[in-house]
């Protein structure tokens, strides 16, 4: 076991010393997650992590380790606590590939003050970053009109945030992932061919020669690879690749230009090839909006990298920690531009009988399930269970569930909230049966 201990603020430890010493370390709170505002331009953010999340749980324990690299940190009385720490309290949250909007409670947690404010940066670090590369991941999903999209972008991030990214694109609707560590650790699917630098290895004393860089991997893949086509001259390349691998080969790839124009002009020529069933995989800086203007081009894959794992624009999900009771007692911050709402929230989403969403509602915990303002709907509660006990409970969802949760939960949008376009969230969040915060 790797201990995720020291994957925290120390502030968060001063606050558990603090607590010991005044005797408040036990007091029952409730912290809830959530984003006060969705990025810029935004209509949805998708809720990915989370089984990340109860994974670093479970390994989030001070071993002799951890307590070395303490002393000096925090006081004796604090590293004996730490000794024996285990989450013991209940989270309960949104399901991975949730759809989530200003105010979502996304994750609830219940516990000691010191065993739950000790969590905020594991639970904030995993969240934000997992949400922010799926919410941009559904974009693309959608920009793209069904056709298929591959992740590969390792090479742009950390190696090991590359991998919770691959796992997130994967949630948010993209097909493969270059990315090797998260076929095994998450089953996400693999898929690479071969980079420039593999046509130009082919080159000697009498020049380039693309023709052998081809039939080499031809040769070793057979003509179900996909060969990458612009190292030189495109017009050559295509002809090279047919001519090499027989109008049966799978794809060639486009990496750079004018994506559109080279596309048109790539098709055209494949088909005059005889090579009418090759698709034509394009890459290349794609973002959604990138994707979307090459809707009515004959393109068959995109590959995405920088744009995705850096959330688009948009690299954190903007989501916070917040106390919001203590001892069954509401309270809530008033800092100006940064209020929240007191109490333990529950959610429910209206819908209406043809499965579009009109509203969120987020109600007192413990009060009766509040009607909708548009009338008599359909309401579905948000949030499940996922520890108690401190134990993960059976049935959170995984990622293959996450994922096809998603893409019904994108249908049930109205058509306005899949746009690209800047605006107002999907559909409103209301608050209803709020306690007066202390």
């Amino acid at each position: 076991m790797t201990s995720t201990a020291l994957l925290t603020d120390q502030y968060e430890l001063t606050m558990v010393s603090a607590a010991l010493a005044a005797g408040t370390a036990d007091r029952r709170c409730v912290f809830e997650v959530f984003a006060r505002r969705l990025p810029d331009g935004r209509r949805y953010g998708v809720v990915a992590g989370t089984g990340r999340l109860l994974d670093e749980l479970e390994n989030f324990r001070f071993g002799p380790a951890e307590i070395d690299a303490l002393r000096g940190v925090v006081d004796e009385p604090t590293l004996e606590w730490l000794r024996s720490y285990r989450f013991g309290g209940e989270i309960d949250g949104y399901a991975e590939g949730e759809l989530y909007f200003p105010g979502s409670p996304i994750l609830t947690v219940r516990g000691g003050f010191a065993e739950a404010v000790v969590l905020e940066t594991l639970a904030l670090s995993i969240l934000n970053h997992d949400s922010a590369v799926a919410s941009a991941g559904a974009r693309m999903v959608s920009a793209a009109a069904g056709r298929p999209i591959i992740e590969m972008g390792s090479r742009r991030t950390h190696e090991r945030a590359a991998v919770a990214a691959a796992r997130a694109a994967y949630l948010s609707g993209l097909t493969a992932t270059s990315n090797l560590e998260a076929a095994r650790t998450y089953g996400v699917p693999s898929a690479g061919t071969a980079a420039h630098a593999w046509t130009l290895a082919f080159t000697g004393p009498g020049g380039s020669d693309e023709r052998a860089a081809f039939a080499a991997q031809v040769a070793k893949h057979g003509p179900e690879t996909t060969l990458l086509v612009d190292t030189y001259d495109i017009t050559t390349g295509v002809r090279n690749a047919i001519e090499v691998a027989g109008p049966g080969l799978n794809a060639v790839r486009i990496d750079s230009g004018d994506l559109g124009v080279l596309a048109r002009q790539v098709r055209q020529q494949l088909d005059d090839l005889g090579a009418t069933g090759t698709k034509i995989v394009v890459s290349g800086d794609l973002d959604e909006y990138a994707i979307a203007s090459l809707r009515a081009e004959p393109v068959d894959l995109y590959g995405v990298g920088t744009s995705l794992v850096t959330g688009s624009g948009a690299p954190t999900a903007g989501m916070v920690y917040k106390l919001v009771e203590v001892d069954g007692l509401p309270v809530a911050k008033r800092s100006s531009h940064k209020e929240s709402h007191g109490g333990a929230k529950r959610a429910v989403r209206a819908a209406r009988d043809t499965g579009t969403v009109v509203e969120e509602i987020l109600y007192r915990d413990g009060a009766a399930v509040p009607e909708s303002a548009a009338g008599s709907l359909n309401l579905r509660e948000l949030q499940i269970p996922l520890v108690r006990g401190g134990d993960r409970v059976d049935g959170v969802p995984t990622l293959t569930e996450a994922r096809s949760h998603l893409a019904r939960g994108l249908v049930t949008l109205p058509w306005e909230g899949l746009g690209l376009s800047h605006g107002d969230p999907a559909i409103g969040t209301r608050y209803v049966n709020q306690p007066e915060a202390s």
